[in-house]
């Protein structure tokens, strides 16, 4: 894990007056199955589209609040990153994105009986977002919606 110390100073000043949100109760729902027997989804923060796919928008004020679709087939090395952030090497999700969308090591759990299965498809959207009301008000409940509807039982949250 990184320290502070390792950004610039812009990003530090940044970090320091940032009015963290304190969410309470953290909302959580325990799996009720065994993960064996569960469908699973990806969620990352990576900011990675599918080939055609619009790119986030890096100049939304605050970070572009929207997700896209990634299908459970898609070669994870035609993904394409489109994260806006500068406080961190993008050099490792672009040697191996799964570092930041790891559908292969899930498609080999899912292989070895450890996941039950995929879902069809999966969420990315764009970490760095300085102002996440949007995100929290507009994008979250429809993409957990779409989950939901999906009968996903368990989404495995990929921060980046």
């Amino acid at each position: 894990m990184g320290e502070t110390s390792e950004f610039s100073l812009t990003v530090r000043l940044f970090l320091k007056g940032y009015p963290w949100r304190k969410i309470d109760p953290v909302p959580w729902t325990p799996l009720k199955k065994p993960l064996s027997e569960a469908k699973l989804a990806l969620v990352s923060s990576a900011g990675f589209v599918m080939p055609g796919q619009p790119h986030f928008d890096e100049s939304f004020k605050g970070g572009d609040p929207s997700f896209r679709e990634i299908s459970s087939t898609v070669d994870v090395k035609t993904l394409v990153e489109t994260h806006r952030s500068e406080s961190f090497d993008h050099a490792g999700l672009e040697k191996d994105p799964n570092v930041g969308f790891p559908i292969d090591r899930v498609r080999e759990l899912a292989g070895a009986g450890k996941i039950g299965s995929i879902n069809h498809r999966h969420l990315s959207c764009m970490g760095s977002i300085t102002a996440p009301g949007r995100l929290i008000v507009n994008t979250a409940p429809p993409a957990a919606k779409t989950l939901v509807e999906d009968g996903v039982d368990a989404a495995l949250l990929v921060p980046v």
